[in-house]
C-alpha cells in the first residue's frame, strides 16, 4: 500500500478553530482539529480547508507540526446560513485550486467532513484525481425523523447531495456500525464501501482530575450539586428535556432547591444581550422562568476547548439528552474525565455507553427518566464511583492516536 503524505481536509462550512457550542460549532469541528493533529504526528501533511468567516483572519493559520488551516472564500466573509453555501462553491473550489499550485502540493487524498464539504470534494477530485473519503457527521435523514417542526427539518438539497456522496465518494466513513446501518436503510448505500472507524478523545488531556481542584479553577461553588450539559443550543440537543427534568428533582427534593444546579455550555453567555440569542436558547430560557429555575440553571456561553477537561471533572453528573447523535462526542470526553454521565439511548451513544457499567442510558424525550437516573448518580455513592470508574476505563480504547493509524490504513488502502 503507497504512503500517504499529503492529505486535503475539507471542513467547509465550520473551522476547526470555531469554539465549541457556537452556531456551527460541535463534535465535528474537534474530530477534524484532532485528526488532523494526530495525523501529523504521525508524519502525515494535513492542510484543513475552510471557509473564511472573519474578514480578519489569516489565509493560513498553523494549527501542529504539518498541520495548517487555509481559509478560502466561499459566500460573505461572516457567519452565513451553511444552506446557501452551495451557491459559492465553485468559487472556494477555485481558491483552494490556486492555493494549491502557488504551494506546489500534491494532494494524495481529499477526506471531506459534512455534506457541504462533500459537494467540494468531487469536484475537486477531478482535477487532483486523488480519492475522496467521506464522513457525514450527521445525515439529513435521521435529523428528518426526529425534528418537531418545520424549521427543524433539513432542505431536500442536503438529503440529495448525502444519497449522491454514497455513491460518489471512494470511501465513506461511518462512526458507528448504526451510523453504517443508517447509511444503507435511508440511502439505499452500498455497505461494502462503508468503513466503521468511531471517532476519539485525546486521554493526555481529558483525563480524570478532583473535582474540588476543577471548580477551584473554574470558579465553581464547592457546596453545590452541578448537572452539566454542553452542546449547540439547537432542539436537537434535547436540553429542555434537562431543564425539565432538574425542574422535577427541585420538586421531589425541597432540600436541594438551593443546591442543586444546572449549568449549560453552548449559545451565548447570561451577559450577553439576549437579542444575540437563538430561538433554541430564548426558548430555553423562557422555560427555565416557567419553571422557577432562573437561578438555578446557568448559560456559560461557549468555552475554549481546552478548558472542557475541569467542566467535565467538575460535574458531578453530565447529562446527554439529545434526541440523535450520530457517535456522541461530549459524552466521551466527559467519559474520559471520569465524569458519570446520563445519555439518550439514541444513534451512537447508545452503543459508546454500557449501561450501568460506563454509563447510564434513558429514553430520549423523557424527562422523568431523565431525572430519575440523574437523582440516582447524585445519591447513590457507589453506583456513582463504579459508573465513574468504568466510563474512564471505556474510554481509554478510543485514543486518538489508535483512530488516526486506522483513517491512515484506509487512505493506503485507497491510495
Amino acid at each position: 500500500m503507497p504512503a500517504v503524505r499529503h492529505v486535503a481536509m475539507l471542513s467547509v462550512h465550520s473551522s476547526p478553530l470555531a469554539r465549541l457550542g457556537s452556531k456551527e460549532a460541535g463534535g465535528m469541528n474537534v474530530y477534524v482539529r484532532e485528526l488532523s493533529r494526530e495525523l501529523g504526528h504521525q508524519g502525515v501533511s494535513v492542510d484543513i480547508f475552510t471557509r473564511r468567516s472573519d474578514p480578519s483572519t489569516p489565509t493560513i493559520v498553523p494549527l501542529a507540526p504539518g498541520v495548517r488551516v487555509v481559509h478560502g472564500q466561499m459566500g460573505p466573509a461572516a457567519p452565513y446560513d451553511k444552506n446557501l453555501l452551495v451557491h459559492y462553491g465553485p468559487a472556494f473550489v477555485e481558491d483552494i485550486l490556486r492555493f494549491a499550485e502557488s504551494q506546489g502540493v500534491q494532494y494524495d487524498i481529499i477526506h471531506s467532513h459534512y455534506w457541504v464539504s462533500g459537494e467540494v470534494a468531487v469536484v475537486l477530485r477531478q482535477s487532483w484525481r486523488c480519492p475522496v473519503v467521506q464522513m457525514f457527521h450527521t445525515l439529513g435523514a435521521m435529523k428528518n425523523r426526529v425534528a418537531r417542526s418545520a424549521e427543524e427539518t433539513e432542505t431536500s438539497r442536503r438529503i440529495a447531495v448525502e444519497r449522491m456522496l454514497l455513491r460518489e465518494a471512494d470511501a465513506v466513513v461511518a462512526a458507528t456500525p448504526l451510523d453504517r446501518e443508517h447509511m444503507v436503510h435511508s440511502y439505499g448505500a452500498d455497505a461494502g464501501r462503508i468503513h466503521t472507524i468511531p471517532g476519539g478523545v485525546e486521554v493526555r488531556r481529558f483525563r480524570p482530575v478532583p473535582r474540588s481542584v476543577a471548580r477551584e479553577r473554574l470558579g465553581l461553588p464547592l457546596g453545590q450539586q452541578l448537572v452539566l450539559g454542553v452542546g449547540r443550543m439547537e432542539p436537537l440537543k434535547g436540553l429542555d428535556m434537562l431543564i425539565r427534568a432538574l425542574a422535577m428533582l427541585h420538586a421531589r427534593h425541597p432540600s436541594w432547591r438551593g443546591s442543586l444546579r444546572g449549568i449549560l455550555i453552548g449559545g451565548h453567555a447570561e451577559t450577553t444581550s439576549r437579542d444575540q440569542w437563538n430561538t433554541e436558547q430564548q426558548r430555553l430560557d423562557a422555560l427555565r422562568q416557567e419553571h422557577g429555575l432562573a437561578s438555578a440553571v446557568s448559560f456559560l456561553g461557549t468555552q475554549p476547548h481546552e478548558l472542557m477537561p475541569d467542566y467535565y471533572a467538575a460535574a458531578d453528573v453530565v447529562a446527554v439528552p439529545s434526541l440523535y447523535e450520530s457517535f456522541g462526542l461530549v459524552a466521551l470526553e466527559a467519559m474520559a474525565c471520569g465524569a458519570p454521565v446520563v445519555a439518550s439511548q439514541v444513534g451512537g451513544l447508545s452503543l459508546l455507553i454500557e449501561h450501568e457499567r460506563s454509563g447510564l442510558l434513558v429514553p430520549p424525550n423523557d424527562p422523568a427518566m431523565l431525572a430519575e437516573q440523574i437523582a440516582v448518580l447524585l445519591t447513590q455513592d457507589a453506583v456513582r464511583e463504579a459508573i465513574s470508574a468504568g466510563a474512564h476505563q471505556r474510554a481509554q480504547s478510543y485514543r486518538w492516536s489508535r483512530v488516526a493509524h486506522e483513517i491512515q490504513s484506509l487512505y493506503c488502502a485507497l491510495g
